[in-house]
């Protein structure tokens, strides 16, 4: 393994190990540099080669958290296109997600509100990107006009986020009745963005 690959190599563990320390009871602000160091097994001197303090590490975990997110839902869309509904396989997908990535969710959804501005404003970009795909993907396959396209798609992702809140401390059926659920409200907030659109429609003419 040469240079760059172990640096490489040693960058994962920090974030593995930062993302392993996160549970109900932590949050980023509870973790310290030391911690960290000890959990990926480096000193804590070697840190300083990747990070430069601990936000910056905290603002990587963020980051990656989105992106995770992101590309999952990108994979729900092939699952979609495959022969999948719609809103039934985003859930799934979505629940999937939070069973074998917990730590990750929680970290998006305790620093959308947790005491850092730095860590909340990082958090709501990677909401923003993820609204964004949503708004492009409805204008695509609805023919909505982007502002309500746009509307719907921040609903959603607002009963998404707090469905997946609740669902981190439920057991399996309860998610299961929880996915239930939200699959039901959100083919109203879809509905009823289409009957809005053609009432719109209707009265222009």
């Amino acid at each position: 393994m040469n240079r760059q690959e172990q640096k490489q190599k040693t960058r994962r563990a920090i974030i593995d190990a930062a993302y392993s320390l996160l549970d109900e009871q932590r949050s980023l602000s509870s973790v310290s540099l030391r911690e960290v160091a000890r959990c990926a097994g480096i000193a804590p001197t070697s840190f300083y080669r990747h990070f430069k303090d601990i936000d910056e590490l905290g603002l990587t975990l963020v980051d990656e958290a989105g992106l995770a997110l992101r590309q999952l839902m990108r994979q729900a869309r092939l699952r979609i296109a495959s022969g999948g509904g719609v809103i039934s396989t985003s859930v799934d997908t979505f629940m999937e997600f939070i069973n074998a990535n917990s730590n990750v969710f929680r970290l998006l959804l305790r620093e959308h509100t947790g005491t850092s501005n730095a860590f909340r404003a990082a958090v709501l970009r990677e909401i923003q990107h993820f609204t964004q795909e949503l708004t492009d993907y409805t204008i695509a396959t609805t023919g909505l006009s982007r502002s309500m396209a746009n509307l719907q798609a921040e609903a959603m992702v607002k009963l998404v986020f707090s469905t997946g809140a609740e669902a981190l401390d439920l057991n399996n059926e309860q998610k299961a009745q929880l996915a239930l659920r939200v699959k039901q409200q959100l083919r109203f907030i879809s509905t009823g963005a289409l009957v809005i659109a053609e009432q719109d429609s209707t009265s222009k003419r």
